[in-house]
């Protein structure tokens, strides 16, 4: 079944083109999407009519997914996860989890959008790749952390004012201390 392409069809072609695709695929999904138009004589003089509308109608989607691109590449995406020992998650960050990141910050991706290899099963940052538009694709930094606060941050964060000044103190004594034994200077 021959069609003309009415946008640009991932893995088929861009706007214009005359494919051919199979029948159920053209009848099923690209013609009631208003994806493509079979393609006869009469139906290319009426594309080219459409042609110049349909054009701008697709620059203008590219440019605000080139807009969205970078304001996604601007965000920093923090996600806490539970971890146990050696720093491995329970669990995994998966692409419905980085979605709903994302729309904490107050922009809206359609997770489907979001192209993962993998779960993401480790801590630190990891680039993840945002299919925007057929020609636009952010990568987008996602950083990984712990949930759960170290034990030495957490009896730190307990302590008064005086306390923790009092602590600062007595590192900085330690440390001058530790510098003068390296150095071989003894009191």
């Amino acid at each position: 079944m021959k069609v003309i392409l009415r946008a640009d069809v991932e893995n088929l072609g861009s706007l214009g083109d005359v494919v051919n695709v199979k029948p159920g695929y053209g009848r099923n999904y690209l013609l009631p999407q208003g994806l493509a138009m079979i393609a006869s004589p009469s139906n290319l003089k009426v594309f080219e009519h459409e042609r110049k509308k349909l054009q701008a109608r697709m620059d203008a989607l590219r440019a605000e997914a080139m807009g969205l691109q970078g304001r996604l590449e601007n965000l920093e995406i923090v996600i806490p996860m539970h971890v146990g020992e050696n720093e491995k998650l329970y669990g995994s960050v998966t692409s419905t989890i980085i979605g709903d990141a994302i729309a904490a910050l107050g922009v809206e991706v359609d997770r489907r959008r979001i192209l993962m290899d993998a779960p993401i099963r480790s801590l630190g940052v990891h680039p993840v790749r945002v299919r925007l538009h057929a020609d636009v694709i952010a990568t987008i930094p996602v950083k990984v952390v712990s949930d759960q606060p170290t034990e030495e941050a957490g009896l730190i964060a307990e302590l008064t004012e005086e306390e923790k000044a009092a602590l600062a103190v007595e590192e900085a004594l330690r440390e001058s201390e530790d510098a003068k034994i390296l150095n071989g200077v003894e009191e």
